[in-house]
C-alpha cells in the first residue's frame, strides 16, 4: 500500500511539472498527534479511559496478589498436605494463572478493550480532521497535504507548512457556531478571515505582531498617564482637606509619584542639588506648624476642663452622700431619745 501510494505520488508530482512555471506547487502537513491533544472532546474521553485502564491495572496487581498468596500457603503447607491436596491446591493456581493471562488479554490485548475503545474515541476527532483538511485544501489551493504521524517518514518539514493549528481552529469553529447568534457568527467570520490571512502571508503575520506590540506599549503608556493624573489628584484632595482641618500632612509617595510623573512628561526633572525648598514654602511649614501647635493646646486646654469638671462632679456627688448619710443618722438618734 506505502509503495502504491509512493508511485502514485511521483507520477502526480511529474504531472504537476508542466504547470510548475505558472503556479508551484503547494504542499502542507499536519501533525495528528498534536491536533488531537488540543481537541478538548478528545482531551475529556481520553482522560476517562486512562482513568478505566488504570482501575483495570489495579484489578490485575489484586489478582497476582491473590495468586501469590495461594502459592506461599501452598509452600507452607506442603509437609502437612496429603498428595492429593497438593494436586487440587495447584490445580487451582494454575486456573487462576490461566485467567489472569486471559484478563490481561481481554484488557490490554493487541484486540483488547483499550485498543478497541482508544479507536472508537479517536475515529470521530479523525473524520473531523479529513473533513478540516479537505475544506483548507480546496480553500487555499493545496496540492498534497501529508500527516507527519504516518508511516510515510518525513526527514524535513519547514513549519510554514505545517497546518495543524488551522485544522484545530476549524475543528473548534465548527463546534462554536451551532451556539452564535447571527450578530456573532458574522463577526466570528471576520476574526476567522483576518486569522486565515495572516496564515497565508507570513510577512503579515510579523506585521501584525508589530502592531499588536505597539499598540500594547500605547496602552501602558495610556494607563501610567492616567495614574499619575489620578495620583496628583489625590494628592491635591489630602492637601485640600489637611488645609480644611487645619492639620499639615505630610507628602506621600502617592503624591510623589504623580509629580515625578509630570515632571517626566514635560521634562522638568530636578535633581536633589537643584531642588531646594524657597522661602514660601518655607513659610508655608511655618504657619503649618503654627496651625498644628495651636491645636494641640486647644486640645489640652480642652482636656483639663473636662478633668475639673469630672472631678467638681465627683465631689458634689460626696458631700450629697455625706449629707445623707449625717440625715439618718440624726433620725435614727430622735427616735432612741
Amino acid at each position: 500500500m506505502r509503495k502504491h501510494f509512493l508511485v502514485l505520488l511521483i507520477l502526480t508530482t511529474v504531472s504537476l511539472t508542466v504547470n510548475a512555471q505558472t503556479r508551484g506547487v503547494k504542499v502542507g502537513y499536519i501533525d495528528m498527534e498534536y491536533i488531537l491533544q488540543n481537541v478538548p472532546d478528545y482531551t475529556e474521553a481520553k482522560n476517562q479511559l486512562e482513568q478505566k485502564a488504570q482501575k483495570w491495572k489495579q484489578e490485575i496487581e489484586v489478582k497476582k496478589n491473590d495468586i501469590t498468596k495461594l502459592k506461599d500457603a501452598l509452600k507452607t503447607e506442603r509437609v502437612l498436605l496429603t498428595k492429593e491436596l497438593i494436586e487440587e491446591r495447584e490445580e487451582e493456581i494454575k486456573f487462576q494463572e490461566t485467567e489472569l493471562l486471559d484478563y490481561q488479554q481481554k484488557r490490554f490485548g493487541p484486540n483488547g478493550d483499550l485498543v478497541t475503545q482508544k479507536a472508537v474515541l479517536t475515529q470521530p476527532v479523525q473524520d473531523q480532521v479529513f473533513n478540516a483538511v479537505q475544506d483548507i485544501a480546496e480553500a487555499k489551493k493545496y496540492d498534497f497535504i501529508f500527516d507527519k504521524t504516518s508511516d510515510m517518514t518525513m526527514l524535513f518539514a519547514a513549519k510554514r507548512y505545517d497546518i495543524s493549528d488551522q485544522v484545530v481552529r476549524a475543528i473548534s469553529r465548527a463546534s462554536k457556531r451551532s451556539q452564535l447568534t447571527k450578530k456573532q457568527l458574522k463577526e466570528e467570520e471576520a476574526k476567522e478571515a483576518a486569522e486565515d490571512m495572516v496564515d497565508e502571508n507570513p510577512a503579515l503575520a510579523e506585521r501584525q505582531k508589530k502592531l499588536d506590540e505597539r499598540k500594547a506599549a500605547r496602552e501602558k503608556l495610556v494607563a501610567e498617564r492616567k495614574a499619575a493624573q489620578q495620583a496628583k489628584r489625590d494628592a491635591a484632595a489630602a492637601a485640600r482637606e489637611a488645609k480644611k482641618n487645619g492639620t499639615a500632612v505630610p507628602k506621600t509617595e502617592t503624591a510623589k509619584t504623580a509629580t515625578d510623573s509630570t515632571q517626566v512628561e514635560t521634562g522638568e526633572v530636578e535633581t536633589k542639588e537643584t531642588a531646594k525648598p524657597t522661602a514660601k514654602d518655607s513659610a508655608a511649614a511655618a504657619a503649618a506648624d503654627k496651625r498644628k501647635k495651636t491645636a494641640e493646646e486647644r486640645a489640652k486646654i480642652i482636656e483639663d476642663r473636662k478633668k475639673a469638671a469630672e472631678e467638681r462632679r465627683k465631689k458634689t456627688l460626696e458631700d450629697r452622700e455625706k449629707a445623707k448619710q449625717e440625715k439618718q443618722e440624726k433620725a435614727k438618734e430622735g427616735k432612741q431619745d
